[in-house]
Formats: structure tokens, C-alpha cells, sequence
């Protein structure tokens, strides 16, 4: 062989190698996008950003090897008019491959009737699924206060809309967490640090089966 082919050939191999090095590396596949749109039980108010559910997601999801990274694009206060109004904007800009709605808890808490809530969540899925995201739909329950035929129907938005689209649901994403005294802030509404890790595991049991 001479010089001249043998260094082309020394370079083709070279070239070949890093071609495969690219593409048998985990980065070498863009990172699907997990999608948060909720609202302060979402961005962790009154508690550090990194202990939030939504972090202990990011970590769940590293540690246990999945390629996915997460978004989180929760506002305290927020409603299902304010998610439904964001929410273009963030599928447009991150593409997700999963949407987390975690949004009505601020509607029912204002007595907003439970079919504009209805409307708002079943638009937000179908903005999502038009993006060919899929669903995971977290459930909210309001206090025996707000009588009995309100919050029924508020807990059956939730379930109906999941069993009409076929998505993931959490039946009640506070599970576990809003009568646990040890779990909440002082103002009986918000989970404290001890809370997350419980929320966390309310949305696991949804969210793995479509990982």
C-alpha cells in the first residue's frame, strides 16, 4: 500500500470512528421534553425550587436513565383560562412528547362553574394532542364546603376527560399530602418540603407507564 493510500485510509477510519462514537452517544439523540403546566402545587411555592416535585422528577428521570429533560412552566395563582392562554406558546417553543396539566384547583377554590373548567382542560388537551403530545391529566378535589353538588362535579371533570381521551390520570394529585397536618404549610393549602416527595409518587404511578 502505498503512502498516499495508506494515510487517505488511516483518515477514512479516523472519520468512520467518530461517526459511530456520535452515534452510539445518549446525546447524539435529542432529549424528549416532559411539559409541567400547573400551578403553585407545580412551582413549589413556599418551598426551594430543587425540593419541588418537579425537580425530584428531573432527578427520578436522570437517575433512573430515562432521556427526557422537564419543563416547568407553573404559575402560582394560575388558572385553567391562564394555562389555557400560555399554553400554545409553550408547545410551540419546547415540543413535548408530555404534557402535564396540573391546573383547577384556583378555578374551584374561586367557584368557577365546573363546565367552563371543563372546557378550558378539554382545550389544553386537545392544543396538546394536536402536537402529538400525550396527556397526563392531574386530578384536584375541593373541601366539603363548597357543597356537595359542586364538588362532585369537580372531581368528575378530571376522570371524565381522562376516560374520554384515553390519558393518563392522577385521580387526586394531593393524595396522601392535604389531610397530613406533617405534610403542609401553616396555610392548610400548600404542601411543605416533606410533601413533595408524596406528590412526586402521585404523578410517577401516571407518568411511568407513558415513559
Amino acid at each position: 500500500m502505498s503512502a498516499l493510500r495508506k494515510s487517505w485510509f488511516i483518515q477514512y477510519l479516523f472519520v468512520l470512528l467518530l461517526w459511530l462514537v456520535a452515534a452510539c452517544s445518549p446525546a447524539a439523540a435529542p432529549d424528549r421534553t416532559i411539559l409541567v403546566v400547573g400551578d403553585s402545587l407545580s412551582a413549589g411555592f413556599g418551598v426551594p425550587l430543587e425540593q419541588g416535585w418537579v425537580a425530584l422528577l428531573r432527578e427520578r428521570l436522570a437517575d433512573e436513565g430515562y432521556g427526557y429533560r422537564v419543563v416547568n412552566a407553573s404559575i402560582s395563582g394560575d388558572t385553567t383560562s391562564g394555562g389555557l392562554r400560555r399554553l400554545p406558546r409553550a408547545l410551540e417553543q419546547h415540543r413535548p412528547a408530555i404534557v402535564i396539566i396540573e391546573l383547577g384547583g384556583n378555578d374551584g377554590l374561586r367557584g368557577t362553574p365546573v363546565m367552563v373548567i371543563r372546557s378550558n382542560l378539554k382545550q389544553m388537551i386537545d392544543i396538546s394532542r394536536a402536537q402529538d403530545a400525550q396527556i397526563v391529566l392531574a386530578g384536584m378535589q375541593m373541601p366539603p364546603n363548597y357543597g356537595a353538588s359542586y364538588t362532585e362535579a369537580f372531581a368528575d371533570v378530571y376522570a371524565d376527560l381522562a376516560a374520554d381521551y384515553d390519558a393518563a390520570l392522577i385521580p387526586f394529585f394531593m393524595d396522601g399530602v392535604a389531610l397530613n397536618a406533617d405534610l403542609m404549610q401553616p396555610d392548610g393549602i400548600h404542601p411543605n418540603a416533606a410533601g413533595q416527595p408524596v406528590l412526586l409518587e402521585n404523578a410517577w404511578a401516571a407518568l411511568e407507564p407513558l415513559l
